[in-house]
Formats: C-alpha cells, sequence, structure tokens
C-alpha cells in the first residue's frame, strides 16, 4: 500500500511540472480565438545618424534624371570600375552623418534626421519640382543597411536586416529560427539606443496584451534583442563549467528528494 501512494505521489509529481513547464513555453496564452483586440498603431522607421539609404530618381528624361543618382561603383581585383546603373534601379547608398545631413546632387545638403522614408521622398521631390529641376520627378528611398541583433536562448541567433517599416519583435525572433526550448518567454529583452541614451524593455511572449502594448514591439535600427536562458540551461551551464557548484547542485537535489519522501512517509503514516 506505501508503494503504491508513493507511486501516486510521484505521478502527481510529475504532471504537475509538466503543466508549469507548458505554461512557461506557449505563446499568446491569454489570447481569445474569434476575438478582435485593438494593436498599437506602429510608427515608420525614422532616420539617424550612420543609417545608409539608397534614393532613386526616376523621370521619363532618364538623362536628366542620372544627374540626381550617385553613380553606382563596382572593385574588381584591385581594379575600380564605375557605371551608372540606376536604370535597372541599384543605387549606391547616402549615409547620414553625425549632423543628421545627407549631400544630395544639385540640392546640396538635406537634412534627413527624424523623417521616414516617404516624408523623405515627398521632401526630395518637392524640391525638384519646386526648383523647376525635373517636373515629373519619382522619388523612391529604400533602407540598406537597418539592422537587429538578437542574441541568447534562440537557433540562429545574428545580425538580421530591417527590409521594411513597422517589423516586429515577432517577425525578428521569427527569421532567428524561434526560441529553443531553454529561452525564457517571459523574459525577452530588447535594448534600445536613443542618442546618448540607453533603454531597456522587457517583454512577455506569453501574454499578447503585454506584447502587443510595449513600446518594444515594433523593432527600431540598432535594437538588441536578448533571450534569457531558463534556469534549467543555467545549472546545466553551471555544472559543465564548475565542479564544486557542480557537487552542491546534487546534494541539493538529494536533500529535497530526502525532504520529499520523508514528508510523504509521514503523511501515510499517520493515515
Amino acid at each position: 500500500m506505501y508503494k503504491k501512494h508513493l507511486l501516486w505521489a510521484a505521478v502527481l509529481a510529475m504532471v504537475l511540472a509538466s503543466c508549469n513547464t507548458t505554461k512557461q513555453i506557449t505563446y499568446f496564452q491569454d489570447i481569445q480565438p474569434g476575438v478582435e483586440e485593438q494593436i498599437q498603431a506602429g510608427e515608420d522607421i525614422r532616420l539617424a545618424p550612420d543609417d545608409k539609404i539608397g534614393i532613386l530618381v526616376s523621370s521619363k528624361n532618364q538623362e536628366l534624371a542620372l544627374t540626381f543618382n550617385l553613380p553606382t561603383v563596382t572593385y574588381r581585383m584591385g581594379q575600380q570600375g564605375s557605371g551608372i546603373t540606376n536604370t535597372n534601379g541599384q543605387v549606391s547608398p547616402y549615409t547620414v552623418d553625425a549632423n543628421g545631413d545627407i549631400d544630395f546632387p544639385v540640392l546640396g545638403k538635406l537634412h534627413v534626421a527624424g523623417m521616414t522614408r516617404s516624408e523623405l521622398e515627398s521632401y526630395i521631390k518637392g524640391q525638384l519640382v519646386g526648383r523647376g529641376l525635373i517636373k515629373d520627378a519619382v522619388v523612391t528611398v529604400d533602407l540598406l543597411n537597418l539592422y537587429v541583433s538578437v542574441l541568447g536562448e534562440v537557433n540562429k541567433p545574428g545580425r538580421y536586416a530591417i527590409d521594411r517599416d513597422r517589423m516586429t519583435l515577432l517577425d525578428v525572433l521569427g527569421m532567428a529560427g524561434d526560441l529553443t526550448i531553454f529561452g525564457q518567454r517571459e523574459h525577452v529583452y530588447v535594448l534600445r539606443t536613443e542618442g546618448d541614451k540607453q533603454t531597456s524593455y522587457e517583454v512577455n511572449l506569453c501574454s499578447a496584451q503585454q506584447l502587443q502594448e510595449s513600446p518594444a514591439y515594433y523593432v527600431q535600427q540598432g535594437d538588441v534583442v536578448y533571450v534569457r536562458p531558463n534556469p534549467m540551461r543555467t545549472r546545466q551551464s553551471t555544472v559543465n563549467g564548475n565542479n564544486v557548484r557542480s557537487a552542491s547542485f546534487w546534494l541539493s537535489v538529494v536533500s529535497l528528494v530526502t525532504s520529499v519522501t520523508s514528508s510523504l512517509v509521514v503523511l501515510l503514516a499517520a493515515k
């Protein structure tokens, strides 16, 4: 009888542990199927110093348009050859300087920091048309070197490009191959640098509401996403790297099991 009760107690402990693990790894636990939820409106990426952007000016008069496009320069085995290939969409990048400016052909210095792509397109088009330089100008601005770094317990840590506006944290984690089984879904950190200040946001992926309300739901250029390891991964690292901690860890485990067993014996004996 004693062995039977002990077996049931062990099974119950395993079931409880399994339920707890499920809660720790399941995304969006508070989501209700079929229920519409309001999410915050995302803002387009705003340009900042050190960003690289491509600007292409098009017109029915291609020769005139080329005046306002940078040439594409290629390098081959120590040789430098240049060719203007803007007609097929290739452009050289502009780098936003420390003051937030770019040096645009004919128009000169343009302050672009803080602008979105569409705002910059409208601004340059307005300058070209307003000055009578190109009457039918079409301006396209692309993001070229914007990126997010993903570190910690993900399957493919690394640097990932931001290729569009309003890219979410879920998009970035998806590109990184999702979290490993050892990643803490409740503790995903986003480090964001703005000017000379850095802000840290903690995101809980287990809650759809908390995720959607977070300022880090939409990523920005230069963000660093870090996924903390869960206690099991931390213990594994400690055990593999430190024999003293390894011994104390296993002694603690044995002590805990002994205490639980002793408590069960006392309870069963009382019955």
